[in-house]
């Protein structure tokens, strides 16, 4: 006989406290930590406990009794269901003071090191529309919200495009609006729903690996350049004749498209990055613009989200790199090479490296494209790469910046940072907590000298974090 599960309380008129990490909020009951998404601190909710550990538990909102002062109307109509923009609720002045608290917190609970005050947070000039990549998937089993469940309606059709629903991995939220993009990215998503769905062509099942309609993929940037990838699962003849016919019809609705893609994916997962991209319509690629620089960018290219922050994140980073034009440095986790490139013009000579083969072919490509011929990019693993050895050829850097994953930076990376022994790190995160981790093993060589946060994520908890460390005497 199966154990009988344990009903979990519902808590009434609990106050929510301040904001936790992950976005969540926190209150307080019995000197046990309770978390609570989609609070605002000033809250009072009946809140209904989903997991119980011995020292916290986790809950969410089961009505609000009074709303915090601090509590405004989300913009969007799929709050609190979409799983993005979390902080909608929550006016952006006081997200910058909850984003910078959190870079200060890491520093002092997991770096447990000394450092100086920490510069005010760089907000984003956008609170909206602020994205220049976004990503819809198609599916047959559309989410229902709790409401439309209890409606009891019947929905005869379940197709939509939209977001993953979190923690349920093949159920889209079909998005009527979303304030990520500019509106370009409503027109096309609920304009071709409707042109497949009157045409009856499938959308993609995912448990069963079947439907035309699969994902698609909008890139625009600063120049007003956009592409769109299309994802199709074609097996059959008759496929690939309404593949055509969506592509036809995509370009012929929406002009401005100066990039239209497509790729046929028979896999069981989205990624592309084994798989041939071919052009319908205009070019293979768009190209971003930053000061007197361009980046090429394509369809499997990486490049920051949000293109006016990123500009902002990058001076700070030249700015703490404080070059003069006689410095080596060394640019690790270098993507693209987009930060390579922005400080190539102030450096004597530019170290990029990578783990990804592809974003090394773009980041080469950026330098021709740039006429740069004082930067080098090698492709691997960097704890492989980053030598004692590859020091000894290369040259020893004044300079490291360095930019890894929200994982953080391997140990064996870490070790050759000492042993290369630079004058200045800038460490640009966009994970605090392994940020300060990192910091710390550094601690026995360095000292942090400058803080920045930089806000490129609004409406999320999400920070970017930039650290200047100074060798010691």
């Amino acid at each position: 006989m199966a154990r009988k599960r344990k009903l979990l309380p519902l808590l009434e008129n609990i106050q929510i406290e301040g904001i936790a990490a992950e976005g969540k909020a926190i209150a307080r009951l019995d000197n046990k930590v309770i978390f609570v998404p989609y609070a605002v601190p000033g809250d009072i909710v009946n809140i209904q406990v989903t997991r119980k550990k011995s020292h916290y538990a986790e809950a969410t909102i089961t009505s609000i009794i009074q709303p915090s002062p601090m509590r405004i109307q989300p913009f969007c109509k799929h709050f609190g269901v979409c799983g993005g923009c979390k902080w909608q609720c929550l006016p952006y002045e006081e997200q910058l003071k909850a984003k910078q608290q959190q870079v200060e917190d890491a520093l002092t609970r997991i770096g447990k090191v000394p450092f100086p005050k920490i510069l005010p947070i760089i907000g984003s000039k956008k609170t909206k529309a602020y994205r220049n990549k976004l990503e819809f998937g198609f599916s047959n089993k559309k989410w229902l919200t709790k409401e439309e469940i209890e409606s009891r309606v019947v929905f005869p059709d379940m197709n939509a495009v939209g977001f993953h629903i979190p923690g349920a991995f093949d159920k889209i939220l079909d998005l009527k609006e979303c304030f990520l993009m500019d509106d370009f990215n409503n027109r096309i998503r609920n304009g071709l729903r409707s042109y497949v769905i009157e045409k009856g062509y499938s959308f993609f099942d995912l448990r069963n690996q079947t439907g035309l309609l699969r994902n698609m993929m909008l890139r625009k940037t600063s120049t007003g350049e956009i592409m769109v990838l299309l994802q199709f699962c074609i097996r059959e003849a008759q496929e690939e004749k309404e593949t055509l016919d969506v592509l036809q019809w995509i370009k012929a609705t929406f002009p401005e498209i100066t990039s239209l893609l497509y790729v046929n994916n028979t896999k069981c997962n989205d990624t592309i990055s084994d798989l041939d991209i071919h052009t319908y319509s205009g070019t293979d690629c768009i190209y971003e613009q930053m000061e007197d620089l361009q980046f090429k960018i394509g369809p499997k290219s990486f490049y920051q989200t949000n293109s006016e922050q990123a500009f902002a994140l990058y001076k700070v980073v030249r700015e703490f790199a404080n070059l003069s034009g006689n410095e080596y440095v060394y640019d690790l986790y270098t993507g693209t090479g987009t930060i390579a490139n922005f400080i190539a013009g102030k450096a004597k000579r530019v170290i990029g490296i990578e783990y990804v083969p592809e974003a090394i072919k773009d980041a080469k490509e950026n330098a021709v494209l740039n006429n740069l011929d004082n930067i080098q990019f090698f492709a691997g693993d960097m704890k492989d790469i980053l030598t004692d050895d590859f020091v000894a050829l290369y040259g020893r850097p004044d300079v490291i910046i360095t930019d890894p994953p929200r994982a953080g930076m391997h140990n064996d990376v870490i070790s050759t940072i000492l042993f290369a022994a630079p004058k200045r790190i800038v460490y640009v995160s966009c994970n605090p907590a392994t940020q300060a981790r990192d910091v710390s093993l550094l601690s026995t060589d360095y000292h942090i000298t400058k803080v920045q946060p930089v806000d490129m994520f609004p409406q999320t908890h999400h920070v970017e974090n930039v650290l200047l460390m100074e060798r010691n005497n």
